[in-house]
């Protein structure tokens, strides 16, 4: 009953994750389309292009925490050798992108900062 639980619960984590990474590109490209059209306009500006990606970063992110803590729960119920493995892999590649992603977005927020 309570493997089951944590089941439903690491499935409900992954699914979360996937709606956030969802949900921020959704915005990105919004975002994008938006300020490509401003071109039109003549009021495009590679600030937005460099706040977009900051903010697309972040909720990536996010994601990325949500999956690792659903892989840790997948791992807590079978704990063999093989899942140990395969979780050290995901974690040590997804915390690499996570160092990655926050050095970038914390370079282009200071680049943000710096322009205005």
């Amino acid at each position: 009953m309570l493997t089951g639980f944590f089941n439903t619960l690491a499935t409900i984590i992954s699914v979360t994750s996937l709606l956030i990474v969802t949900y921020g590109a959704l915005i990105g490209v919004i975002s994008f389309f938006r300020n490509e059209l401003k071109r039109l306009t003549g009021n495009y500006s590679i600030t937005n292009i460099r706040k977009l990606r900051a903010v697309f970063g972040t909720y990536l992110l996010l994601g990325l925490e949500f999956l690792i803590a659903s892989d840790i729960l997948k791992t807590v119920l079978e704990p063999t050798l093989n899942e140990l493995a395969i979780l050290g892999g995901i974690v040590v590649l997804r915390t690499v992108l996570s160092v990655f992603l926050n050095k970038e977005i914390k370079e282009l927020e200071t680049e943000n900062k710096d322009t205005e």
